[in-house]
Order: C-alpha cells, then structure tokens, then sequence
C-alpha cells in the first residue's frame, strides 16, 4: 500500500488509480446501454437524450468517482473515502443508471424472443420476491449494516477480490430498489401507483440515514484495528474520522433523497398527462352529438343517455364537462 501524502482538497481532485474490474463493468454497461440506444435510432425510434446523460454521467460516472478516484486511493487509510466510496455504490451510482431506464431500452431494442425472455425474467418469482419495494429497502438498510457492522468490511480491506465483491454487493442491492421504482416497466406490484412510490422514497429516505447515525455515534471503531494499524501521521484522530464518515453518510443519503422524490413527481405528472390526452382523443371519437328527440315528452324519464347511467372514465369525464345533465 506503501505511503500516501496528506489528502488535501487538491488530491482529492486529482490523486485516481485504475480498477481493471470496476473498468470493465463500467465498459459493460455504456456499450450495451449504447448499443440499445443505436438500435432504436437505426429504426428512428427516439430515446430521450436527458435519459442517456443520466445513466452515462450520474449512474456509470458515480461508479468511475468511487472506485478510481481518490476515495479508492486513499479507502485503505483513512474510514471517511471508504464511507462515501460506499454510499456512492449504494445511491448514487443506482439512482443514476435508474434514470436511464434501462430496462425499458432493453425491452424495446431486443429482437422479440430476447425481449421475451427478459420480460418473463422480470416477472419471475425470485425477481419479484427481490424487488418488493419493502423487501429491497430491507436488504439495503441490512447490506450497509452487514458491511460495516460484521467483519465484513475488515476482510475485504485485505482481501482484494472480496474488496471488489462487496462493490458489486453494494452497487445490486441499490439497483433493486431504485430500477424497479423509475423504470417506465411494470416491474412492480399493481398496487404501487405513483403516490405509493413517492411514500416508499420517502420512507427510504429515512432509511437510509439510519446506518450513518449508527456509524457517527457508534463507541465502537469499525474496522478499528485496521485503521489504527494503518493511519499515516498526518490523519485526524481515528475515532475523528469515523464520525466524519458518517455524517458524510447521512449528508448524502438525505441530499439523494430529494432528486430521487422529484423524479417520481415528475413520472406521476407526465403518466397523469398521458392519460387525460388518451382520455379526450376517446371523448373525440365516442362522444356524437344528440340530435332533437322526437316523441312523447315521458320518454325523457324512461331512456337516460349512455354517459350517466355508466361508471367508466370515458362516462365520468363526460359528466364533468355537462355539469347540467
């Protein structure tokens, strides 16, 4: 590991280091995602370009900053990078590819069988059991307990390949309560309309502070032993920069809640859009205008139009724009 100059604001900017396997996933993933995105164009399918950005900038950039940059570099010897590497892989990174909605890119890009495949994938037991808005709060609230709160986190700052393990664990268990919830798919429970997932996203929110109140006012050093072992001179007190870490944790746990809350907003808004655009063009073609009734005045008690005898929506809109029927 030899030893690292102090960590001022410069090296923070510009101390990196390469991750071969981090680097691999991250070429994995914006090729495919590419790949997808070139599909659609070639048949002059459009794919919002803002979606792009997000999965490429916020989602596989996040990924790049935690695992190359001077949170990997300086991880080792100091609690505070590994803490924030952490919640980068955690949030950060899954709220970004969430955005790019991939799921939906891949299902419109396959070919029919693959997409298929993929849909049933989704829909399957396992993945729904996982992507259960509660049961994936709980694996990421207990995935960040387990990492810092078991030996977990200690092996894996010696052991490389755990190391690199416990990114990826990190990194899923993120991306299976994020993706579902913004993805445009049906990847979720009928159930979990949009003012459902703005209440889930909020409650995460609280949820995901907890580990760094724990971690900020835990007596106990995490993987004191290692850190104590490996501090350089030039590092704050230890117990000093565990509470640093997790206020760091709390900080952006909470400032990740915000965009994430906003982007269910602005999906619940455009659906509601769409529909009440579907909504008049049925009116416009369903809705004939009623000529002069001939005949006995009675049969206007006994024979009531169509629209205020049903209870469909088509009916219900009607009636609001006839207030006097």
């Amino acid at each position: 590991m030899g030893s690292l100059p102090e960590l001022t604001p410069g090296r923070l900017f510009t101390s990196w280091q390469w991750d071969l396997p981090a680097l691999l996933l991250v070429v994995l993933l914006g090729g495919l995602y590419g790949w997808g995105v070139l599909r659609l164009r070639r048949r002059g399918e459009p794919w919002p370009v803002a979606r792009g950005a997000a999965f490429g900038l916020l989602g596989l950039g996040a990924l790049v900053v935690a695992t190359m940059s001077a949170l990997a570099v300086y991880d080792r010897v100091l609690f505070w990078p590994a803490a924030v590497q952490n919640i980068l892989l955690d949030l950060i990174a899954p709220l970004g590819l969430a955005l790019g909605d991939p799921l939906r890119l891949a299902l419109r890009a396959l070919p029919a069988p693959a997409a298929g495949r993929v849909r049933r994938a989704m829909t399957g037991r396992l993945v729904r059991l996982l992507t259960f808005p509660l049961v994936s709060t709980v694996l990421v609230l207990a995935t960040e307990l387990t990492v810092y709160f078991t030996p977990y986190f200690e092996t894996a700052l010696r052991v490389g390949w755990l190391h690199q393990m416990m990114y990826l664990h990190l990194l899923l268990a993120g991306c299976l309560f994020v993706v579902p919830v913004l993805t445009r798919e049906e990847a979720l429970p009928r159930w979990c309309t949009h003012p459902v997932r703005a209440a889930l996203v909020f409650l995460d929110g609280i949820v995901d502070a907890v580990p760094g109140i724990v971690v900020m006012t835990h007596g106990t050093l995490i993987a004191g032993a290692w850190y104590l072992h490996h501090a350089p001179a030039w590092s704050p007190d230890v117990q000093h920069d565990q509470q640093v870490g997790g206020g760091a944790m709390i900080s952006i746990a909470e400032l990740v809640a915000l965009p994430f809350l906003l982007a269910i907003l602005v999906q619940w808004a455009r659906t509601e859009r769409a529909e009440t655009v579907v909504l008049d063009r049925r009116l416009a073609t369903e809705l004939v205008p009623a000529g002069p009734v001939e005949g006995p005045a009675q049969q206007s008690d006994l024979v009531r139009p169509w629209w205020e005898t049903e209870d469909s929506a088509v009916a219900q809109r009607i009636r609001q724009q006839r207030p006097g029927s």
